[in-house]
């Protein structure tokens, strides 16, 4: 059986550009791909924090260093310059990959500069 997991987390992204005449897809900082483990065309989702929407996309290498968030093509009508966002990536895994699973999370600051980075996310308390 495979289960479907999060892969990999941006926590608290924030859009740089929204450019509605680009070829699609979401710029995002090379450097955040590596540590996020996010590879360049996959899958990933967009949440939007700021406005609610929600929606799939790839990734695009964008500039190392720079902390681009750029949300290209027709999905720069779900997001805008300043928006706060979560982009995540899944995968599926078998049974055995899974007693070692531990995703990547990566916590970003307002500038998308990182935070910290974790394995697990907080317990919700009642």
């Amino acid at each position: 059986m495979q289960s479907t997991m999060l892969k990999a987390k941006l926590h608290k992204a924030r859009v740089t550009h929204a450019v509605l005449h680009y070829e699609g897809s979401c710029a995002i900082d090379g450097r955040l791909l590596d540590m996020a483990g996010i590879r360049e065309y996959e899958q990933i989702q967009i949440y939007n924090i700021t406005n609610g929407e929600r929606f799939t996309t790839y990734a695009i290498r964008g500039e190392e260093d720079s902390r681009i968030i750029s949300i290209n093509g027709a999905a720069a009508h779900k997001a805008n310059v300043g928006d706060v966002i979560i982009i995540c990536a899944y995968g599926n895994y078998s049974e055995a990959e899974l007693i070692n699973f531990k995703p990547r999370l990566i916590y970003l600051n307002e500038d998308n500069s990182v935070s910290h980075a974790a394995n697990a996310m907080p317990l919700q308390v009642a």
